[in-house]
């Protein structure tokens, strides 16, 4: 018997059989598909998928789906591995009328990008004017038909309440809450 299977059965559990499939624990999708995604990103320039991934909360809501961070191109360094790093450029894709807007914010825009990285790691953006796809937005999901029970004990909760408007947005906040709850 090997050293693994005797500290197993002291440990109180059985050994697996030979050949036998492991059970494992379920593991979050971006802990699976996190090394590809960094893989793609490093031949774009990236070190890690962390800019492409965090980019709307960097630039903010005004930049968010405007701007697409295509690649990062960073200058050759002359004198070996000691030589402090210089500044990389950033390459982002945007239609006209967001560059304009960009170049007039650009100065903050890469503030807030080094401040992400915790030092100076882009120096100037470049910008390319093209189309961007809107990111994808997950729809909520349909909700279930309510039963004539719950019909009419949402009914009567919101029937003391006064104007249309409200009772019409409790009721929609009511539906809302008795489909996903029961």
């Amino acid at each position: 018997m090997s050293d693994s299977h005797a500290n197993q059965r002291k440990a109180g559990r059985a050994a697996p059989a030979p050949g036998a499939r492991r059970i494992t624990r379920a593991r979050p999708l971006g802990d699976l598909i996190g090394a590809s995604l960094d893989k793609a990103c490093r031949r774009r320039g990236f070190a890690t998928s962390d800019l492409v991934a965090d980019w709307p909360e960097i630039v903010g809501a005004r930049y968010a789906g405007r701007v697409q961070p295509l690649r990062l191109d960073w200058p050759r360094v002359k004198g070996g591995e000691d030589a402090e790093p210089k500044p990389a450029t950033l390459v982002v894709q945007t239609d006209g009328a967001t560059a304009l807007m960009l170049t007039h914010d650009m100065p903050q825009v890469i503030e807030r990008i080094n401040g992400f990285f915790g030092w100076a790691a882009i120096g100037r953006i470049r910008i390319l004017q093209g189309p961007v796809s809107p990111p994808r937005r997950n729809r909520p999901p349909k909700l279930r038909e309510l039963t004539s029970e719950e019909e009419a004990e949402l009914k009567r909760t919101i029937a003391g309440v006064e104007g249309d408007k409200l009772q019409a947005a409790l009721e929609k906040l009511g539906r809302a809450v008795l489909a996903k709850t029961r």
